[in-house]
């Protein structure tokens, strides 16, 4: 065996994940000498160079590429191992790698609270990021478990759906939409929306719905999370579909109002998902059948 090591193969996967030495050292909390030093030996070990500079960040070299394909494989069947040793362990302790996409940030602390009262030696690792790089981490094999709001029909899963989402049009207080009732989808195509940004599951059933009821989204801003269309919306920027479940504080302050769409709320679920090939530990089944037992509930008294 080549002298190399796994925190080597995870810092290799982290820097060709971000294409960036200083990003891949912000994300796993060490400095750039040390990301780069542990990029160095590994090439040492392979005789190969891995990456390249490009501009200020970096490429993988055809080796590299080859390299990153196989320490994924690799990393993937590790985490199916420590699910198989897990099986000896039982419940007492063990590791949930968990991903969600970024709209499920407002509940999921909530539930992961629950669920640690229930299983105080279970770690879970948390990744919050938008819908198609979440979908990468489940692709890759490098979460076990994934919540999101629409399952992935390009992959071989298991989703299960354990609880609601709601999703509407929603205004600032004086817009003048908020003072009617029971309005037509298609009274929409006069009015601007503040939308998220492409990849955004939000954005996808957006664009369904709209294509559905034949109406034209006038999209005037595209914006990266949640937080900031809401802060658009509040200072009048224009419209916007976003999940109930993300602005419960604002409808309830006033900051923000529902828009009264005929056939709206449009009802959407929340989906636990994994690989079907996943072997999940007993962690991970436990938290799965947590979700399915207490997720609904949880959220409906949580909103």
């Amino acid at each position: 065996m080549r002298p190399y090591t796994l925190k080597q193969l995870q810092t290799f996967m982290e820097v060709a994940k971000q294409r960036s030495v200083s990003k891949a050292a912000e994300r796993l909390f060490v400095t750039q000498p040390a990301v780069s030093m542990q990029i160095r030996q590994l090439e040492d070990a392979f005789g190969v160079p891995l990456i390249e500079p490009l501009g200020r960040n970096i490429q993988l070299t055809h080796a590299g590429e080859v390299f990153l394909t196989h320490a994924q494989a690799a990393m993937g069947q590790l985490k199916n191992l420590e699910a198989l040793m897990a099986e000896h362990v039982g419940l007492k302790k063990g590791r949930i790698d968990l991903a969600v996409v970024s709209t499920a940030k407002y509940f999921v602390p909530m539930l992961l609270v629950r669920f640690k009262q229930l299983f105080q030696g279970v770690e879970v690792h948390l990744s919050i990021d938008n819908r198609e790089n979440v979908l990468g981490l489940l692709a890759r094999n490098e979460v076990d478990l994934v919540m999101m709001g629409r399952a992935p029909a390009h992959l071989d899963c298991v989703a299960t759906a354990f609880a609601s989402n709601p999703l509407a049009i929603l205004a600032a207080p004086e817009h003048a939409l908020v003072r009617r009732k029971n309005l037509p989808f298609t009274v929409l195509a006069e009015h601007a929306f503040v939308v998220r940004e492409e990849g955004s599951g939000t954005r996808a059933a957006m664009e369904r719905l709209f294509a559905a009821n034949k109406t034209a989204l006038n999209k005037v801003m595209e914006m990266p999370s949640n937080e900031t269309i809401k802060q658009a919306v509040m200072a009048g920027m224009g419209l916007s579909f976003l999940s109930l479940r993300t602005v419960r504080h604002e409808l309830a302050s006033g900051h923000i109002a529902l828009v009264d769409i005929e056939g709206l709320p449009w009802m959407g679920d929340w989906y636990l998902t994994h690989l079907s090939s996943k072997k999940l530990s007993p962690a991970a089944r436990a938290f799965k059948e947590f979700l399915l037992e207490q997720g609904a509930s949880l959220m409906d008294a949580w909103s």
